[in-house]
C-alpha cells in the first residue's frame, strides 16, 4: 500500500476498509479521491467477497471536506470557469459516493477521529453506523466557506437529528465535540482512542459474518421506509421476509438456535481467507 495512494483500500475478514489517505490535508477530498471513492464502493456493492464496509481517515482527521485550498486556486484562477450545467453534472457524480454508502446492500460504518466537516460530515451520515474516539469533532462547515452544502447532509441530518437541531447544525455551524455528537445520535457510540479501531473492527466483523441476504434486505426495508407510505413498505417486508425464508442462512439460524450454538453463515472462500488490496 503505497503512502502516495490517496485512497487505501484493504478487505480482511470480508470487511472492505477504505483509509481516506491525505492526512497533510486533514484528508480533504480531492479529485483523485472522489473517483477512487466512487470505484470502490461500486465495486464492493456487488462483491461477495465484502460483507460490510469501514470507511476512515488517516492521521487524525476523518475528513475535512473540501478542499478549500483548491477552492481558493480555483476562484483565483484566470481562466473562465466551466459552464454551470457541466459543474452541476461533475458534482452530481460525485455525489454518488453518498448514494452508495447509504444504498449498498452491505453494512457501511464510519471510524470517526478528529475532524468530520462539511462533506467529510456528510460522508459519515449516508453510513449506516457511525463509531468515534474522544478526538471527533462533527461540524457541517458548509456556512464557513459561503456554501450551502452538497453531499446529500440535507437529507440525512434532519433524519437523524430532527428538522429543527438540523436548520440549526447548518445555520449556524456549531463544532460538536463527541460527546455532543453521541447525545445527538450523530455518533452511535464513543470509544478511547486506544479501542476504537479494534472495536469498530469487531463489529464489522460480526455484520460481514452474518447472514448477508437477510441484512442486504433489512437495509433496503430502512432505507424504503423513509420514503415510502405504510402499505408499501408492507408489501416489500412481505416480499424480501419470503425470500429469506426459503434461504439456507435461515435454515442455518433455526437449526443453530434449536441445537444452542452460534449460527456459521455461507459465505465465499475470499471473505472467509480475508486480506489482500480490493
Amino acid at each position: 500500500m503505497a503512502h502516495e495512494q490517496e485512497l487505501i483500500t484493504q478487505v480482511e475478514a470480508g470487511v472492505l476498509w477504505l483509509t481516506l489517505n491525505r492526512p497533510e490535508r486533514r484528508n480533504a477530498l480531492s479529485p483523485t479521491l472522489y473517483e477512487a471513492l466512487l470505484e470502490s464502493l461500486a465495486c464492493a456493492a456487488n462483491d461477495a467477497a465484502v460483507g460490510a464496509v469501514v470507511l476512515t481517515g488517516a492521521g487524525a482527521s476523518f475528513c475535512a471536506g473540501g478542499d478549500v485550498a483548491r477552492m481558493n486556486r480555483q476562484s483565483q484562477a484566470q481562466a473562465a470557469p466551466a459552464a454551470p450545467a457541466e459543474r452541476v453534472a461533475a458534482m452530481r457524480r460525485r455525489t454518488r459516493i453518498v448514494e452508495c454508502l447509504h444504498g449498498m446492500p452491505k453494512p457501511t460504518i464510519a471510524m470517526i477521529r478528529g475532524a468530520a466537516v462539511g462533506a467529510g460530515l456528510s460522508l459519515a451520515l449516508a453510513c449506516d453506523l457511525r463509531y468515534g474516539d474522544s478526538s471527533a469533532k462533527l461540524r457541517t462547515g458548509f456556512a464557513n466557506v459561503g456554501l450551502p452544502g452538497d453531499f446529500g447532509g440535507h437529507y440525512f441530518l434532519p433524519r437523524i437529528v430532527g428538522p429543527a437541531k438540523a436548520r440549526e447544525l447548518y445555520l449556524r455551524s456549531p463544532m460538536l465535540s463527541a460527546a455532543q455528537a453521541l447525545e445527538l445520535g450523530l455518533l452511535n457510540e464513543v470509544f478511547s482512542p486506544e479501542q476504537l479501531e479494534s472495536e469498530v473492527t469487531g463489529i464489522a466483523r460480526g455484520l460481514a459474518a452474518g447472514p448477508q441476504p437477510a441484512i442486504a434486505h433489512t437495509k433496503a426495508n430502512l432505507n424504503d421506509a423513509l420514503v415510502l407510505e405504510l402499505a408499501e413498505v408492507l408489501d416489500r417486508e412481505c416480499a424480501r421476509h419470503v425470500e429469506c425464508a426459503d434461504s439456507p442462512d435461515h435454515k442455518e439460524a433455526v437449526r443453530a438456535f434449536m441445537e444452542k450454538r452460534a449460527p456459521v453463515f455461507q459465505r465465499p472462500s475470499a471473505a472467509i481467507a480475508g486480506g489482500g488490496k480490493h
